[in-house]
């Protein structure tokens, strides 16, 4: 059993929980149709919540939908248009075609319920005034979700626990369920985003992350590149390693609403964006990161691209390229890429 294991990244995490699931199973489950092996109750803590991307070409991690995904919940929204246009998979989870339900986490966690403050903005209030509190924490599953048996999203994370400790942050997320091959990944970085802009409103240094996990399972649809994935994990000698930057001190609600506008530009198609455009931007370099990548998700929507901008490409981190490069691999190549 993985038990409060300890890792410097959400990589070394991602391959043991694989790993476990894949040749430990402790029970085959057919859930809704996804027949799957599965673990029960395990954890893992991040000392360096940061570094929260997986640099493993089989799994062709996609930057551009897991920074869309942790704006789109910093935002608290839950609209299907855009978090649909970076995943049509979402489409399916949504009721109405309109919104999504449960999944919308950022929904439960930042919108306005009480005197037009969120339950983040209760919670950063309560640490700000005890400092030792074990009160903050932000649920976001609930019982009446159930209520409809046909209810197609059902939230899989039941809440978040913020934790004020000698002066760090930290955090404990607790999900009912993770898919460990697709859903992990992306909770993790969302999760961890949310867990150092929470650190930043409250003025403190980052703790660590740690993430529990009811069920804990593999899909069978997914068994050949989990094989993949573990395959290239044994291989490496000296696997790639970009240290993800810290988030800017100054970031608040309103520079969350500065990237989606920009966010919103590109993914209508309303302009595009040059490198050099959004080296101008009033965005800080660290989200300057996030707007390149949607002015490429652009290009692959809209302009059906076959070659990225190779401006634009040059101009993401080396662990953003490297990503970028694995999960487009043609349209990198031919706009010059494949740099290490």
């Amino acid at each position: 059993m993985l038990t409060a294991s300890i890792f410097d990244s959400v990589e070394g995490a991602y391959v043991a929980l694989l790993r476990l699931a894949t040749e430990q199973p402790e029970h085959r489950i057919d859930a809704r149709g996804n027949a799957a092996r599965e673990v029960i109750g395990v954890s893992f803590r991040l000392t360096d919540p940061r570094q929260r991307l997986p640099y493993l070409a089989e799994r062709r991690a996609n930057p551009v939908f897991q920074f869309a995904e942790a704006l789109w919940y910093l935002a608290g929204r839950r609209d299907l248009e855009m978090i649909g246009y970076y995943s049509t998979s979402m489409h399916a989870s949504s009721a109405d075609g309109i919104r999504l339900g449960g999944s919308a986490y950022g929904h439960s966690l930042f919108s306005p319920i009480r005197g037009g403050k969120s339950q983040f903005d209760q919670v950063v209030k309560l640490l700000l005034n005890e400092a030792d509190s074990k009160r903050g924490y932000l649920p976001v599953f609930e019982a009446k979700e159930l209520a409809d048996l046909d209810n197609p999203d059902v939230a899989c994370l039941a809440g978040l626990h913020l934790l004020l400790r000698d002066g760090r942050l930290h955090m404990v997320c607790n999900m009912r369920a993770n898919d460990l091959d697709c859903g992990l990944l992306s909770d993790v970085f969302s999760f961890t985003m949310i867990h150092e802009y929470a650190a930043i409103q409250l003025g403190l240094e980052l703790g660590t992350y740690t993430h529990t996990i009811g069920s804990a399972h593999v899909n069978d649809s997914d068994a050949e590149r989990v094989e993949r994935v573990l395959a290239e994990a044994d291989s490496r000698s000296a696997p790639p390693s970009f240290p993800f930057p810290e988030m800017p001190r100054d970031t608040d609600g309103s520079t969350i609403a500065d990237v989606l506008h920009h966010e919103h530009v590109l993914r209508t198609n309303y302009r595009r964006y040059t490198a050099e455009r959004i080296a101008g931007l009033d965005l800080d370099p660290y989200w300057q990161q996030a707007v390149l990548l949607f002015e490429l998700y652009r290009q692959i929507q809209h302009d059906q691209t076959t070659a990225f901008d190779p401006d634009v490409l040059a101009a993401l981190d080396p662990g953003l390229r490297w990503l970028m490069e694995r999960k487009w691999p043609v349209c990198a190549a031919t706009s010059g890429g494949g740099s290490e």
